[in-house]
């Protein structure tokens, strides 16, 4: 049996007092590795919320989505892809001013501007904005769409490469889900779109900037054109305004002379309108009213019981888009006939109605053979329609008549009444060729002077066009637009008709309603009156017509003197002269 041992103090004390063995080698360099002690201090707050809260919100925010309601589970959506529109939006902003700097100041640095390498660096400058641009508008659907569109009308102020191509957002939109439509009409009328009509065609037969179209019928057979608005766009408006008037205010302070933020806020409010499609109603009703001497204008009927702020049910019409040549030739109506009806009918808004149709772009303007097999214009989209008051029209028609009659005091007191001080260049912009080509004959031959300020006066007085643009009523943009677009496409039809004489007489007609109202008062006599309104007339018709002839004399002296070898050939220049 084991037994401990015993040892007497002298050999414990002895045992006690030698020295420690060495440590193994392992101990010792784990020794070295090993911090120092510290005191143990409490974890900071930060660090123990912080990983709570990336795994909570995240967390939270799946449950609330799901069991959210499906009107926000879509404005949850929007909120983050608004995150990401604004992103690539500001990329692609930024990219194209860099663009143009980069090319403007290092590869073009003392290259003399009308050069040919001039030219083609640019060009394809141009082209590289406006290839990101449409593929961002696109991409963000909606609101930048619709601009895009706007921009088409302006193609005498912005390069050919940018017009060519913003042409495809015409008829380009974002094409939604059946799901979509079918809980848009449960929201608005608590019904299926099968319940309302007799037929429904889900797949639409047109996509617009802010809805698309859908063809119906109704239960007594009628066939009808369904509009239904994209269901997140009204949630989405106003963080995409904002966007843009962020890229807008970072492209003014870049490029200074391209300041557009004033343009989006004072169309903010129109732009607005279009999404009220019971306002869209109202409107194509009061233009069909106003319009209705006109046998060849047709406006869809509304069909009010299918109506409401986002689904529009009209009338179904066929027809060819207006810039469609080969289709109008096809269906054998005269191109010079479509393209007068067109001038006619939105001049008689401009100057007589004063109730004008600001988005007559070749999508929402149809063609089609009438009953007297003669062309028949539809009228679509009336969501964006503008009101110049009687005074504004008043200047205008007179300003009108100023320039026609070449009264330089008159031209500049009506272009004061409209807010332009530069009443020759808002003439200009107006009209959309010189006022002065009177001058023309006052020399032996058209100088170089006078051809280089023909040719270039959208470039170079492009600042001054963007202060007169500000200074006019706000009314008076969306006119502008109007007579823009109908100018453009009167040139994609090869300028049939006289555009400029058109307009002149639609201007007399407006001008002769204000002139007897006037005239009531002061003339007794009722045929005093007629006969100073017909006076007026009579002189207006004169010049107007003297005015025309000169146009086309200038014109045609100009290729007399290409031909003799005495002043040389310009293509631009001709087709200022002829449009």
């Amino acid at each position: 049996m084991w037994r401990p041992v015993r040892l007497c103090r002298f050999h414990s004390a002895l045992l006690q007092s030698r020295q420690k063995p060495w440590p193994c080698p392992a101990a010792f360099f784990r020794s070295l590795r090993a911090p120092p002690a510290r005191a143990s201090r409490p974890t900071p707050l930060w660090r123990r919320v912080l990983p709570a809260t990336m795994v909570g919100v995240p967390l939270l925010f799946g449950v609330y989505y799901v069991t959210a309601e499906a009107r926000e589970k879509r404005k949850l959506r929007i909120a983050v892809d608004g995150i990401r529109r604004f992103g690539r939006s500001l990329r692609i902003g930024l990219n194209i001013s860099l663009d143009y700097w980069w090319c403007t100041n290092v590869t073009l640095r003392g290259v003399e501007e009308n050069s040919p390498g001039y030219v083609e660096v640019m060009s394809a400058c141009h082209q590289r904005a406006a290839d990101a641009l449409v593929a961002g508008a696109i991409s963000n659907g909606g609101l930048y769409i619709k601009l895009g569109q706007g921009l088409c009308s302006f193609n005498h102020l912005l390069p050919p490469e940018y017009i060519q191509t913003l042409r495809v957002l015409e008829d380009k939109a974002l094409t939604r889900n059946l799901g979509e439509v079918d809980q848009l009409f449960l929201e608005d009328f608590h019904a299926l779109p099968s319940e309302l009509f007799q037929e429904f065609d889900y797949q639409p037969i047109a996509a617009a900037s802010l809805a698309q179209v859908h063809r119906a019928k109704l239960h007594n057979g009628t066939p009808v054109a369904v509009k239904v608005q994209y269901a997140d766009l009204r949630d989405r408006f106003d963080g995409d305004v904002h966007t843009l008037e962020l890229l807008l205010q970072l492209v003014g302070l870049m490029h200074p002379s391209f300041g557009f933020g004033w343009v989006l806020q004072d169309l903010k409010g129109t732009l607005a309108q279009e999404l009220d499609f019971e306002n869209e109603g109202r409107n194509a009703e009061r233009c069909a009213q106003e319009l209705k001497h006109f046998h060849y204008v047709v406006v869809p009927r509304v069909y009010w019981e299918k109506c409401s702020k986002r689904v529009l049910t009209a009338d179904f019409c066929e027809g060819c888009k207006i810039n469609d040549l080969v289709t109008i030739k096809s269906q054998g109506l005269e191109v010079q006939d479509v393209a007068q009806k067109l001038v006619q009918a939105f001049a008689e808004q401009i100057f007589y109605t004063g109730f004008i149709h600001s988005d007559p772009h070749p999508g929402n303007v149809l063609v089609r053979k009438g009953p007297d097999g003669k062309a028949e214009l539809v009228l679509l989209d009336h969501g964006l329609y503008q009101f110049l008051d009687e005074k504004d029209r008043s200047a205008l028609c007179q300003l009108w008549r100023a320039i026609i009659l070449r009264d330089d005091a008159a031209m500049k007191t009506h272009s004061a009444a409209l807010g332009v001080e530069d009443y020759l260049l808002f003439s200009e912009v107006l009209m959309q060729r010189p006022v002065r080509l009177g001058q023309l004959w006052g020399s032996h031959l058209l100088s170089r002077e006078e051809a280089a300020y023909m040719q270039a006066m959208a470039r170079d007085h492009f600042d001054n066009i963007m202060v007169v643009l500000k200074e006019l009523p706000r009314p008076m943009l969306l006119v502008l637009r109007n007579i823009n677009t109908v100018r453009s496409i009167v040139t994609v039809l090869g300028n049939p008709v006289d555009r400029y004489f058109l307009m002149a007489k639609s201007a007399i007609r407006g001008w002769s309603r204000l002139v007897a109202t006037a005239y009531q008062g002061i003339y007794s006599s009722s045929l005093l009156r007629h006969v100073k309104v017909f006076w007026e007339l009579f002189k207006f018709e004169v010049a107007l017509r003297l005015e025309t002839w000169g146009m086309r004399l200038t014109s045609l002296m100009v290729r007399i003197l290409v031909h003799l070898g005495l002043v040389p050939q310009n293509k631009e220049l001709y087709q200022y002269l002829e449009t």
